[in-house]
């Protein structure tokens, strides 16, 4: 199955959105000193300079490659997007402004506009802390842009390393398939909340054997062909407890695994389409900063409605990376509209502390078992006392989160 490219025709939404997190300034509004040249090729991502110093800095984006890239500037860590220039075709230049505070940051360029994107490099930003203008709505369409930008960008890694995985398992090769599956699960976790508004699209894809049954639909998705990687033994039983997971159970034939593969892509294309359509945009404008609370929100409900039971992941016992990977979505959307919370005084303030801490003691117990870039360990050694631990850590976070939209709208 071919991977469709980003059809041209709907950046208009996203590239708007992006003139309000850089700012328009005008090119002779930027000092010599802050134009930087970046230039990307099919695996380099060159900027002319590793240091700035803060204020209204200027990328200069050429492309020497044959695809049409992108470049963005990210956070220090490497996951939130501070600015991207988008659809610059080969051959073509275009500019990214950036109003850049003090702090360390990434560039990196993503020729294709899909995967991980190459030639990754650090860069560091001096001086002292800019004034920001624009005010609060300017704050809000910021707020916006960067969670935009962050699914995008989950969407963009998640699509090819997806057809691996399932050009994998189509093929019979059922190690390499499932060494894959954690981490192509991980890219979906974190934006979960995208899929579940779009009516089917996430039952299609998510769905465990026991909901699809339930809801009376077709079982296809991540967990129909995690059943075939990881076939159940014999006298196995189902995440109920009660039935026998190999009863009227017959591992699928080439045929059927390829049927399963095509129809995975197929959907995630919908996912790919969707978040780079007008549609996403004016979805999440509507919704508003609040949308994106409640989505950090509904992340860390995602971890207790089934990864902390182990219920997930059930054949595969993956359960820890799918929890992981919510967390660091919701800490991501929590992050996007924490200044928010913020500026409401000092209960607001004592909030963000509240949340700070339970994320940073949730990750300190999730990391005792693995992380997501070395890999977790099966959630079946993972022990009763040490999953009350992740329950408690869970609640103590959830309650403070539970609060944000709140105080964000109050």
């Amino acid at each position: 199955m071919t991977i469709a490219r980003r059809p041209i025709a709907v950046l208009g939404a996203v590239a708007a959105l992006g003139l309000a997190l850089t700012g328009c300034v005008a090119k002779s509004d930027v000092s010599a000193a802050g134009r930087l040249t970046v230039s990307s090729t099919a695996d380099a991502c060159s900027v002319s300079a590793a240091t700035a110093t803060s204020g209204t800095l200027a990328f200069d984006v050429n492309n020497k490659g044959d695809e049409v890239t992108e470049f963005y500037l990210l956070a220090e860590d490497g996951v939130r997007i501070v600015g991207e220039v988008e659809n610059v075709a080969p051959g073509a230049s275009r500019t990214l402004t950036v109003v850049a505070q003090p702090g360390k940051y990434f560039t990196v360029c993503k020729p294709g506009m899909l995967g991980a994107g190459v030639g990754r490099t650090a860069f560091a930003v001096s001086g002292e802390k800019v004034a920001e203008t624009g005010g609060d709505a300017a704050q809000k369409q910021k707020a916006l842009t960067q969670y935009a930008s962050y699914v995008k960008d989950q969407v963009d890694q998640l699509l090819p390393a997806a057809k691996t995985f399932a050009d994998a398992y189509r093929g019979g090769e059922d190690a390499a398939a499932k060494a894959q599956f954690s981490t192509v699960r991980a890219y979906y976790e974190r934006i979960e909340p995208i899929a579940e508004q779009l009516g089917t699209l996430d039952p299609r894809l998510d769905f465990r054997e026991l909901d699809a049954k339930a809801e009376g639909i077709d079982w296809t998705g991540f967990h129909r062909i995690e059943k075939d990687l990881w076939a159940p033994a014999a006298g196995a039983m189902n995440s109920d407890g009660t039935t026998p997971a190999n009863l009227d159970w017959a591992p699928s034939t080439p045929a059927e695994r390829a049927t399963f593969a095509d129809k995975l892509l197929a959907d995630l294309q919908e996912l790919y389409d969707h978040v780079h359509s007008d549609a996403f945009v004016k979805d999440l404008e509507s919704k508003g900063i609040a949308g994106i609370s409640n989505g950090s929100i509904s992340l860390l409900d995602e971890v207790a409605n089934g990864k902390i039971t182990g219920e997930e992941d059930w054949w595969s016992g993956t359960d820890l990376s799918d929890f992981a990977a919510n967390v660091e979505g919701s800490k991501m959307a929590f992050s996007v509209v924490r200044e928010f919370a913020e500026s409401k005084g000092a209960e607001g303030k004592k909030l963000v502390e509240q949340i700070d801490r339970g994320f940073s003691a949730l990750e300190a117990e999730l990391a005792v078992h693995g992380s997501l870039k070395d890999g977790f360990a099966s959630y079946s050694t993972v022990t009763e006392t040490q999953k009350r631990d992740l329950t408690d850590l869970l609640n103590a976070l959830a309650e403070p989160l539970s609060k944000l939209t709140s105080t964000i709208l109050g």
